[in-house]
């Protein structure tokens, strides 16, 4: 991870993932991390949205310019037809009004605001794609029956969610096994003792399986998207057996 890639026009994260066949060892493809991460961080998130949000839900908030904010837009709208707004917002609005202006296209109006509080108050969902290691979601802006998809904190000392939204949500991981242990958003305030492992109502096995899942159209739901290497190695080999 090169945080200061920014002022080289680069990805923030690089790197290549190396594909053999599991059956001979072949080596069948290397393939772009950038490209796993722009289709794969997207599919998770969304998939896990399809299984928490409303379905009725018309606006969404995309808090975040880069790639994966870049493919959360264009995903959102395929599986949530009734979406009506999309507002994005970001640190610099030199980055979010260039960024809403090349969706222009899309069925809802997209478009890029100044007012982080006003656009949480205002969304019915949520996601967040940045690379702040401090929270810039203040759960006391958080409306009841939000869902908010938390994506952008992947290291331990990573979050973008405060405690009141925690404490208020009904949380949901996409793996148990790489997102407890490893990511700050949840590592740090189950250290903390602000919520306890059982307050991590299931992973997606769970939701898919209907295990889990919202439990009034009034809650707050969480998912935490932390992009296990399954989904990565799962992502990569659609994309290895499109290419050939």
């Amino acid at each position: 991870v090169f945080p200061h890639n920014v002022h080289h026009q680069r990805p923030s994260v690089q790197g290549a993932m190396l594909i053999f066949d599991d059956q001979t060892g072949a080596p069948l493809a290397v393939v772009d991390s950038g490209l796993v991460t722009y289709w794969k961080t997207a599919a998770d998130s969304v998939y896990g949205a399809s299984l928490l949000a409303r379905p009725e839900s018309k606006t969404l908030l995309i808090v975040g310019t880069g790639i994966v904010a870049d493919s959360l837009i264009g995903a959102y709208s395929a599986l949530f037809p009734k979406l009506e707004r999309i507002l994005i917002w970001g640190r610099n609005p030199k980055k979010s009004r260039p960024l809403a202006a090349l969706h222009a296209f899309q069925n809802a109006d997209v478009e890029a605001i100044d007012d982080l509080e006003d656009g949480v108050k205002q969304a019915e969902i949520i996601s967040t794609a940045t690379m702040s290691k401090q929270p810039i979601l203040d759960g006391k802006w958080v409306a009841p029956g939000t869902h908010v998809d938390l994506i952008g904190a992947f290291k331990a000392d990573m979050r973008e969610a405060d405690d009141a939204l925690l404490t208020r949500a009904e949380i949901f991981v996409d793996s148990f096994e790489t997102t407890l242990g490893h990511i700050g958003e949840l590592l740090i305030p189950l250290k903390e003792g602000t919520i306890s492992r059982s307050d991590v109502r299931g992973d997606l096995y769970d939701l898919t399986q209907s295990i889990a899942g919202r439990s009034t159209p009034d809650s707050i739901t969480v998912f935490k998207n932390g992009g296990g290497a399954h989904l990565d190695l799962m992502t990569a080999k659609a994309l290895s057996n499109w290419g050939m």
